[in-house]
């Protein structure tokens, strides 16, 4: 749960160093850093399970268990952040998790051990998530937020826009070890930054830091059901894009596996274009005061995916031509672009909804929401995938995103 001194309550504005803060600079440093071992390991783990034999249903169960352990753990973030004193050792302590078992990675392709491995380094992707997201509102004032939420998806969205396709390209040029490697030693150097967040600033962040700064006659927000119910409907969107999301980064690049360059871009345009759409919402919500691009984003993703899908009907298993490769590109480029946007919409609509003091609980159902749908969209598309083919699983992710959209027409002040 996150105190009313994150957002300058009861303060002056120069006790919060806000968005030009050391402390800020390095979680948002820290946050990229990381998170390029979360964005390199994703579709290489489900590319490397199915070179040592196993199906599409075990392949994107790596990614299931991986977001199986994230949404456990994350459900016990609010507590830790709060009782444990979480603020302030979290993301180190979840980096680690994340990053030193990532080399283990390269010993063997039996599924058993490459489950285990997702297994553990989810634990740390929980705490890394949640203990994020909490400290990109906490340590910025009440009229930073949007900014704030929307440079910490910079963060995470940037670097994605090199490894993801770059992480698939160093394994199948280079090899998976070496990828392998690289992506454990970010998880190091993310814990070492994210250290320093505790000292910067001439130790003003200690207080944001320590979950004792509540101001006196600071309303605690809505808590219980009331709670759950005012973050239901964008938690239920989160899901779906995010489904939808996981699907994508987990299983397209299979398919197109024999065109590199395709994979490359899709991948790059993909992680570009959700960058654009996050960062533009966040803009946008602290301009007008409220969220303005959940129905146009929500319209989108659901358009790109469809694309994805006729690109897919149309591939015939050879080195895919024109037919496939414009549809699939502009596809993932669309729905990129409104995930971005789903993303820091209904954050910023959690964290308004769930008032200053929950910022904690509301940070944990968010990504729960972003998280848990990355793991049902791979192992759920898995299975579909291998009874009906890559086209019909794809088109159903379409529908379902179509079904969710009016959820997306409630705006947030």
């Amino acid at each position: 749960m996150i105190r009313s001194g994150s957002l300058g309550a009861g303060s002056t504005p120069t006790d919060v160093p806000g968005l030009k803060g050391q402390g800020f600079a390095l979680l948002i440093l820290a946050t990229a850093v990381g998170l390029c071992g979360f964005a390199a390991v994703l579709p290489l783990v489900p590319l490397w399970a199915i070179r040592g034999g196993t199906g599409e249903f075990g392949a994107g169960a790596t990614t299931a268990v991986f977001m199986s352990t994230t949404v456990l753990t994350q459900l016990t973030m609010p507590w830790l952040l709060e009782r444990a004193a979480g603020y302030k050792w979290a993301f180190p302590v979840g980096s680690l998790i994340m990053g030193v078992p990532t080399p283990l990675f390269a010993l063997t392709t039996d599924l058993t051990v490459l489950l285990g491995i997702s297994a553990v380094r989810g634990v740390g992707f929980g705490m890394v998530t949640v203990a994020g997201t909490a400290l990109a509102a906490r340590l910025v004032l009440k009229e930073q937020v949007g900014r704030a939420t929307g440079y910490h998806g910079l963060a995470v969205g940037l670097p994605q826009i090199v490894i993801l396709p770059g992480g698939v390209a160093l394994a199948l040029n280079i090899g998976f070890g070496t990828a392998f490697w690289l992506t454990g030693i970010c998880g190091v150097i993310a814990a070492v930054l994210s250290s320093g967040i505790l000292f910067a600033d001439g130790g003003r962040n200690r207080a944001l830091l320590s979950g004792t700064d509540t101001a006196p006659g600071t309303s605690s927000g809505p808590r219980g059901l009331p709670l759950l119910m005012a973050l239901a409907a964008p938690l239920v969107l989160m899901l779906a894009v995010s489904s939808s999301a996981g699907a994508i980064v987990t299983f397209l690049a299979i398919p197109l596996e024999e065109t590199a360059w395709l994979v490359s871009a899709l991948l790059a345009g993909y992680a570009l274009l959700l960058v654009v759409g996050r960062w533009s919402a966040g803009m946008l919500f602290d301009r007008y005061g409220r969220t303005t691009l959940l129905l146009p984003a929500s319209i989108a993703a659901a358009v790109g995916m469809g694309l994805i899908a006729s690109g897919l009907w149309l591939h015939d298993g050879a080195t895919p031509g024109w037919e496939v490769a414009v549809p699939v590109l502009i596809g993932s480029c669309l729905f990129g672009l409104g995930f971005g946007a789903v993303q820091n919409e209904t954050v910023t609509m959690m964290l308004n909804r769930a008032g200053p003091t929950g910022h904690g609980r509301a940070s944990a159902v968010w990504n729960i929401g972003y998280d848990g749908g990355l793991g049902v969209g791979a192992v759920f598309l898995g299975l579909i995938i291998q009874l009906l083919g890559y086209g019909p699983a794809f088109t159903v992710l379409s529908v379902a995103l179509m079904a969710v959209v009016p959820l997306a027409l409630s705006r947030d002040r």
